[in-house]
């Protein structure tokens, strides 16, 4: 237990006060990591739980407990697995994830001295955590200095991972010029270092160089897949150009490129911008129809969308179809729907959807029915 939550513990036990709220959250954070380092004492729990790290890593960074965040790293140096690089890079990635760049970089360095080699694996999780904890002031210098210096030579993932960080620190052309420096090493971009570059300029709405890299791929005969035709789906409906996207869609379905729902939610959102109901209509029935499950991007788009045209039926059937899914949304997007349906004198389904909203633990806000009507 920190030693914050030990001063409180002993401040309302002598008090004889029950503890407060923050207190109370703190002494389950703590015994939830408890309970995750005597699980880590099993070898096939470090073999086979690492989507649980991460999981257990991102509740307590979302708490602010960081110093469990340690706690729960360093217990990991205990066992024979810190001397294999798989096992320890996992540790520098959960650092990056909670935001504590220093810390992974500081076992970055210990590395040697827990008799774990470092390879460009290791020093491409150290890229990773640079960027993921938002330490980009640093990740130019790491590529630079430490190659040289510890004898490690940068691979297409150390580059690939560049590119991403040049895009989130919004360094487009930084970006593209790390190309260049991949062809003067004798590297060839794979689609993954593709599919970065058309994430980054189609998402920040630089249709025209979108285009140019996706001209570059195919000179170069790499095959797109469903993210990169996602990618470019978002930047043609980014700019208002719905035929081209739909166009691009059957393409996808041709070319034996199976869509998903994020494929769908791009084109939807397209027509919901162009106000087209009809052609919404359609393309929700065709995602319906594929076999998939819409997601909360597509509900979170559709009901303002219906709610927008007084399709307050609509908007209802799909607040209902969130409930049956369990999806987590906000009240306040369900809110204008039962709002809408009593003002069309719909007052039963206003009453259905308050009473299912209540029994949903994944509302973070309570519905209510407008004034003047009873619950």
């Amino acid at each position: 237990m920190t030693s914050l939550c030990y001063r409180l513990h002993t401040l309302f036990n002598v008090r004889g006060t029950a503890a407060s709220p923050s207190v109370t959250k703190c002494h389950k954070l703590q015994k939830m990591v408890d309970e995750f380092k005597k699980s880590s004492q099993s070898p096939e729990f470090r073999a086979l739980k690492h989507k649980d790290y991460f999981l257990v890593v991102r509740r307590l960074k979302a708490a602010n407990q960081l110093s469990m965040v340690e706690d729960i790293v360093e217990h990991q140096k205990k066992f024979e697995d810190i001397t294999n690089e798989q096992f320890t890079t996992r540790l520098i990635l959960l650092y990056g994830r909670a935001g504590m760049f220093e810390h992974a970089h500081k076992l970055f360095d210990e590395m040697t001295e827990l008799k774990c080699e470092r390879t460009v694996r290791s020093f491409n999780a150290l890229l990773s955590a640079c960027i993921d904890a938002g330490k980009y002031d640093k990740l130019e210098e790491i590529l630079r200095d430490f190659p040289d210096k510890l004898g490690i030579t940068p691979d297409v993932i150390s580059f690939n991972t560049l590119i991403k960080g040049y895009f989130e620190m919004g360094k487009q052309d930084s970006a593209l010029l790390v190309l260049d420096e991949m062809e003067k090493r004798g590297m060839e971009p794979d689609l993954i270092t593709f599919n970065t570059l058309l994430n980054g300029f189609y998402g920040g709405g630089n249709l025209e160089q979108g285009e140019e890299i996706w001209g570059l791929m195919e000179s170069k005969n790499i095959v797109p897949n469903v993210r990169s035709y996602n990618s470019r789906l978002r930047g043609l409906v980014s700019q208002k150009r719905m035929t081209e996207a739909v166009e691009l869609f059957g393409e996808m379905e041709e070319k034996g490129v199976q869509p998903d729902v994020i494929s769908f939610n791009a084109v939807i959102t397209g027509f919901c911008v162009d106000d087209d109901v009809e052609k919404v209509y359609y393309w929700y029935l065709k995602l319906r129809g594929s076999g998939y499950i819409p997601d909360r991007v597509t509900y979170v788009t559709l009901i303002p969308f219906f709610c927008r045209k007084d399709d307050f039926s609509t908007a209802h059937e799909l607040c209902i179809e969130i409930i049956n899914q369990g999806l987590p949304v906000r009240s306040t997007l369900f809110q204008p729907v039962v709002n809408g349906l009593v003002k069309q004198s719909k007052v039963e389904e206003a009453k259905e959807l308050v009473e299912l909203g209540k029994s949903n633990n994944h509302l973070s806000f309570k519905l209510s029915m407008p004034f003047g009507y009873l619950e």
